[in-house]
């Protein structure tokens, strides 16, 4: 189950004590050796290792090696599924360093639905706890019990704030 907040919807990300915004790019990661597993909390080697999913990392263009995040989709029959999404420790708490991460991830994952012509849809587990955020925030809506999805309106807002 997916543990994130949305802490902030930017249009990019943004340094949180200067306000500065970055420019972003999504790159696909196709082998884990730069991922040190001591700053994941999530098993990402795992992830890379199932061919059905796709593993993204989010760095700026002033600095590609500097990863502030990663998400891992799968496509399924008519919509995209988040299976996992991780902030980097810097990027996490009261103390981080960007906020919009997260949401810049999940607007990533909308652009992928609507790359395969599934209208925007994404699907995704949650915690319990973090039903009503997502729901807040993001427009997220339920599917059943834990089971959450962003339908295509909410899809194409996310989408434009993140990729102009």
């Amino acid at each position: 189950m997916l543990d994130f907040e949305i802490d902030k919807l930017t249009n990019s990300i943004e340094h949180a004590l200067t306000n500065q915004v970055f420019q972003t790019q999504l790159v696909r990661v196709l082998s884990d050796a730069r991922l040190n597993k001591k700053n994941w909390v999530f098993d990402w080697k795992l992830e890379l290792s199932d061919p059905a999913r796709r593993v993204y990392k989010l760095v700026t263009v002033a600095e590609p090696n500097l990863v502030h995040g990663l998400i891992s989709i799968g496509f399924n029959e008519d919509h995209v599924y988040m299976h996992l999404l991780e902030n980097a420790a810097f990027n996490k708490g009261h103390s981080k360093l960007y906020r919009g991460v997260a949401g810049n991830l999940v607007a990533f994952a909308c652009k992928s639905s609507f790359e395969h012509g599934f209208d925007g849809i994404v699907v995704f587990e949650s915690k319990t706890s973090l039903i009503d955020h997502y729901k807040q925030t993001m427009g997220a809506k339920v599917l059943a019990r834990n089971r959450l999805f962003i339908d295509t309106l909410e899809a194409s807002m996310l989408v434009k704030r993140y990729f102009k």
